[in-house]
Order: structure tokens, then sequence, then C-alpha cells
């Protein structure tokens, strides 16, 4: 017993070369968009599914200076400028340090003072806030202090429940 071949007949034919040209144009649209697509990922913060961090980056601004926001992918991230600028929320908590902290309008940052030596670039992460924010920013240093500003009404949001202290605020034991 013979089987046949179970396609109609019109489907039976040899691919055509149109057809191998469609087929590798849709091949490569695919591709691009999924490369389109990842470009736009941002790796999450250890914590991002924070249900808090949902909050704060729905209250993020679509503009900080000299950038606007980009379209990103990613569980509590933002981005501006080609990713120049890039915050995550649900970072690691930081245990008190001796590193820099700066405070913006009421918001304590602890700036990552071995990575911007090693590479040049401004990594501050928030203190004694819950969940901890990381804000990474690759521009001119001289710009941060106007963007943790602009970020400031996001980030407020979350309630502190520590501050920096600085020598001054250290007691003295003699």
């Amino acid at each position: 017993m013979r089987i046949g071949n179970p396609l109609p007949v019109g489907l039976r034919r040899k691919p055509s070369v149109r057809m191998w040209i469609w087929l590798t144009v849709a091949l490569v649209a695919v591709a691009g968009g999924l490369r389109y697509v990842d470009s736009h990922r941002v790796s999450a913060a250890p914590h991002a599914d924070h249900a808090k961090c949902d909050e704060v980056v729905s209250r993020l601004p679509d503009d900080i200076p000299g950038a606007s926001r980009d379209w990103t992918l990613g569980e509590g991230v933002a981005a501006w400028g080609g990713r120049s600028a890039v915050f995550r929320c649900g970072a690691e908590e930081l245990p008190p340090n001796i590193n820099l902290c700066v405070t913006v309008d009421g918001v304590d940052w602890v700036l990552d003072e071995e990575r911007l030596q090693r590479d040049g670039v401004s990594v501050l992460r928030t203190y004694g806030r819950s969940p901890a924010v990381e804000f990474t920013y690759s521009g001119p240093r001289e710009e941060v202090g106007g963007i943790l500003t602009a970020l400031d009404p996001a980030v407020k949001w979350l309630p502190q429940q520590r501050k920096c202290v600085g020598l001054q605020d250290a007691e003295i034991i003699q």
C-alpha cells in the first residue's frame, strides 16, 4: 500500500525564489524587532518586585535636566538620554558605611566612590529608605545634583527610616 502526498496539489510545488526572498525578509524583520526590544531592556534590581517600586517608577518625571525619558523594559526601572541615566528601584539597602553621603532635598544618597574612580560613572543609592533606589549616571558629574532634584518627588514618597550622619553629628567621647 502506497501513501500519497497529503498536501493539496497547489502546495506540492517547490518553493520559488520569491518565496525565499519573502521568508528572508520576514526573518530579518523579526530578528531586527527582537534586537530593538532587547536594546531597551534594563536589568532590574534584586528587589524590583517590591510593592512600592511600581508607584515610585510611575512618579518619575518624563524629563530630567538635559534628557528625555527612554522607553524601557524591566521591572522597577527607568532611563533617560539613551540610558546615560538609569533608575532602578529595589536595590539592596546599604548598611552604615563611610562613603560620601549627599542630601538632596531631604533624600540621602550614598556615592559609590570606588565605581566613580574605576569607571568614571556616578552610582548613587538611597540611604535609609525601603525599598532602596539606585541611580547610575554616565554624564558629567556637575549635572548629578540637578538630576537628583528632578527625581526627588518620586523617591521622597518612600518613607525614610534612617539618615546619614557626618562627623559633626557624632558624639565625641573623651
